[in-house]
C-alpha cells in the first residue's frame, strides 16, 4: 500500500532561502503527525550550496553566484534554472528506518527517470550521484544527490540536469570530483520540456517508493 504524498510544483525559480524555511517547517511537521510527506519539484536561480564535507579549495569562482551553506551530506553542488530539483521529505520510520536503502531508492528514481527518455544512467562505487558513459573512456555526471535526515525524517533530495548552463558548473569542483565531467539531457541529445521531466519523475516515483 503506497504512503499517501504531496507533489508541489513550482513554475517559478524559487529562492534557496525559500525552499530551506519550507523543508524545516515540513520536516517538524511530518515528524510530528501534522502534515504529509512531499515531493516539492522546483528550479532555483544560480547558486552554489556547501554540503557538510566541502572543502574551501573547491569553489573556484568565489564571487559569480551566492553560496549557502546548508546540512546536507556532500561537498559543493551548482543549482540554477534548467536544473529539475526535487526536495523528498519523507519519514524512514514508516519506510524502513535504513538510510542506505533510502539513498540506494533515491538513485533508482532517477535511473528510472532517465530511462524514459532513453538515457542510461549508472551508479559508480566512490562517486555520488548518476553517471552517464560518453564513450573513449568518458563520464559524466548527470544528476546529483545530497540528502540530510533529521529524527528519521529525510530533507534536500536530488538535483537532475536537463538543460542548465553547464559552464556554470566551473565555478566549483562538483562534489569534490575534478576528472569527470558534467552534462544534461539536452546535451545528451534529449530534449524534454521541464513538464514532461516531471511527469517522469512522477511516473518512476510510484515504481520505486
Amino acid at each position: 500500500m503506497s504512503l499517501p504524498i504531496e507533489w508541489r510544483i513550482s513554475d517559478q525559480l524559487v529562492p534557496y532561502e525559500e525552499a530551506l524555511a519550507f523543508m524545516e517547517e515540513r520536516v517538524a511537521a511530518i515528524r510530528a503527525g501534522t502534515a504529509p510527506e512531499c515531493v516539492w519539484l522546483l528550479e532555483h536561480p544560480p547558486l552554489y550550496t556547501a554540503g557538510t564535507s566541502a572543502k574551501p579549495e573547491d569553489l573556484l569562482w568565489h564571487d559569480r553566484f551566492p553560496v549557502y551553506q546548508t546540512g546536507r551530506g556532500g561537498q559543493f553542488t551548482y543549482h540554477g534554472p534548467g536544473q529539475r530539483v526535487a526536495y523528498v521529505m519523507l519519514d524512514l520510520k514508516r519506510r524502513g528506518a535504513d538510510v542506505r536503502a533510502y539513498v540506494h531508492d533515491l538513485e533508482e528514481w532517477l535511473i528510472r527517470t532517465l530511462a524514459r527518455f532513453t538515457v542510461k544512467g549508472e551508479r559508480r562505487d566512490g562517486r555520488v550521484g548518476i553517471w552517464v558513459e560518453r564513450g573513449m573512456g568518458r563520464e559524466d555526471k548527470v544528476a546529483a544527490i545530497g540528502v540530510r535526515v533529521r529524527h528519521w525524517v529525510t530533507f534536500h533530495g536530488v538535483a537532475l540536469n536537463v538543460d542548465p548552463d553547464l559552464g556554470h558548473f566551473q565555478g566549483i569542483v562538483p562534489c569534490g570530483i575534478s576528472q569527470y565531467g558534467v552534462t544534461s539531457l539536452w546535451d545528451l541529445g534529449n530534449t524534454p520540456s521541464m513538464d514532461d521531466v516531471d511527469c517522469a519523475l512522477m511516473a518512476a516515483w510510484k515504481d520505486v517508493f
